[in-house]
């Protein structure tokens, strides 16, 4: 898995199509350990789909999908999503 694995700004670009603003600024909440990070120190591992893990217990924080014209996204590994206004 290590081959595979970014950090989290790998994935700027694809949330940026959903997020408006700097997401790789926005700081989350793991829902697993706790731990708080920007999403850009997450680590992502790109395949089939993205893959957003904790930097420090390696729970999946969240899945990003598309195909072209819609994006799906589960989120349910992030307690909260903090985002700049």
């Amino acid at each position: 898995m290590e081959a595979l694995r970014l950090d989290g700004n790998a994935a700027a670009g694809l949330l940026s199509e959903v997020f408006a603003g700097e997401v790789t600024t926005a700081v989350g909440t793991c829902d697993s350990c706790g731990a708080v990070e920007a999403v850009g120190a997450i680590h992502v591992y790109m395949a089939a789909g993205t893959v957003l893990r904790c930097p420090h217990c390696e729970a999946v924080v969240m899945k990003v999908v598309t195909d072209g014209e819609r994006i799906w996204m589960d989120l349910r590994g992030l307690r909260t999503l903090e985002l700049a206004s």
